[in-house]
């Protein structure tokens, strides 16, 4: 195992194409970090660069106590799942995971011994004879992860390993993934586009966009406490609701909606100031299941929403419409009782043309119009704090 550093990591393409800019990034030894962005965020470029496939234009890329900026890919002790699988087709299972190792002129004892125990870790036994044509997808990835471990490499480098796969699939691969990791206790480095993905498997989220890093952090923070108004609307499903607003005499308002006074940890910022609390344009971010309806159409401090469309998602439902014209997804989850599963089916209640909302102040995001980055005492990234009864590091 080994921890892996970027130290001020840049990377260039001529004609003034900047690809990764002063990326720093620390990830632990055993640390499962996520690599997530929008296809052609960098992500991919880091993940090669660490990989010896891309020059680093400027900075230092550390695996354990080595820099590897001048090693070539075999020296660095590490070990890629490519997308592709990348598996040699006339070769058995037996034969690919074993390639690797033969070329290192492992003694073949140990070369027997170490596919039997991956085999063993992927449920692979049955399959060791078998050709990768005569393999489904999910078989074929185990196979090059079974490459992969088999070297026993200091850290295992993932790029976007699931894309291939249908949904069903990538729900099961990436719980034996994380099992692998966690198992193993090899730092990992994965790449991937798609957010659910990088909740789900790991313990740090790097989110890039345009070659930068918007933020760092665990699944919960990312998601609870982003950085920007990028990272709000990438991280979420459906994406964080993103609001005009205005702070105006110490109440932040939406339209000619008063929200209601705004709480301390979001007071001292914008523009100009009226008993201590500046005022100016803001950006207010609240997520779908951050709102609940009103207890009455002219409750005060709701918003009224009107709605547009509502996607059935059985356990809930998302209502889609407009508050002051801006475009805004609310989660409205089923009623539970008496009913049963079928009858709350077939008997949803329809919901009217324009229903009012409300979003309690300690749910309020707040981001600076201009610079779309995060307003408020909790902008900067704790030490450790406690999310959802989970102790968490920054």
């Amino acid at each position: 195992m080994a921890q892996i550093t970027f130290n001020a990591v840049g990377k260039d393409y001529g004609n003034d194409v900047r690809a990764i800019h002063n990326a720093d990034i620390t990830i632990a030894d055993g640390e499962f970090v996520v690599l997530v962005g929008p296809s052609g965020c960098g992500k991919s470029t880091l993940l090669r660069m660490v990989a010896g496939l891309e020059e680093i234009s400027e900075g230092e890329i550390s695996i354990g106590d080595r820099v590897v900026n001048e090693l070539d890919p075999a020296q660095r002790d590490i070990a890629m799942v490519f997308q592709n699988y990348a598996l040699y087709p006339h070769m058995t299972v037996r034969e690919n995971m074993a390639y690797g190792l033969k070329n290192r002129n492992t003694p073949k004892p140990e070369i027997e011994e170490r596919v039997a125990q991956a085999a063993r870790m992927l449920e692979l036994v049955p399959y060791l004879d078998r050709k990768p044509r005569a393999l489904s997808g999910g078989q074929r990835q185990r196979v090059a992860m079974g490459r992969a471990i088999v070297r026993k490499p200091a850290a295992f480098l993932f790029d976007e390993p699931l894309s291939n796969l249908d949904a069903k699939l990538r729900v099961s691969m990436r719980a034996e993934i994380r099992a692998l990791q966690r198992r193993l206790k090899t730092t990992a480095l994965y790449v991937t586009h798609d957010q659910l993905e990088a909740m789900t498997l790991a313990d740090r989220i790097v989110v890039l966009n345009a070659g930068r890093i918007e933020q760092i952090g665990t699944p919960l923070e990312v998601y609870h406490r982003p950085a920007s108004t990028f990272v709000a609307s990438f991280i979420g499903a459906p994406a964080m609701n993103l609001l005009d607003a205005t702070i105006s005499q110490g109440h932040l308002w939406v339209g000619s909606v008063d929200l209601g006074p705004l709480p301390d940890r979001l007071r001292g910022h914008a523009s100009a100031s009226t008993d201590g609390v500046k005022e100016g344009p803001v950006t207010l971010g609240l997520r779908a299941e951050a709102m609940m309806l009103a207890s009455h159409p002219n409750a005060a401090h709701a918003l009224p929403l009107d709605v547009g469309f509502v996607e059935e998602l059985g356990s809930g439902r998302i209502v889609n419409g407009h508050v002051d014209g801006q475009p805004l997804a609310f989660s409205l989850p089923n009623r539970s009782g008496t009913q049963t599963a079928t009858a709350q089916a077939t008997q949803a209640a329809p919901v009217p043309d324009r229903i009012a909302i409300t979003a309690p102040s300690e749910m309020w995001h707040l981001f600076d119009t201009l610079t779309g980055k995060r307003l408020g005492t909790d902008a900067a990234a704790p030490t450790s704090r406690v999310i959802e009864g989970m102790s968490v590091g920054a």
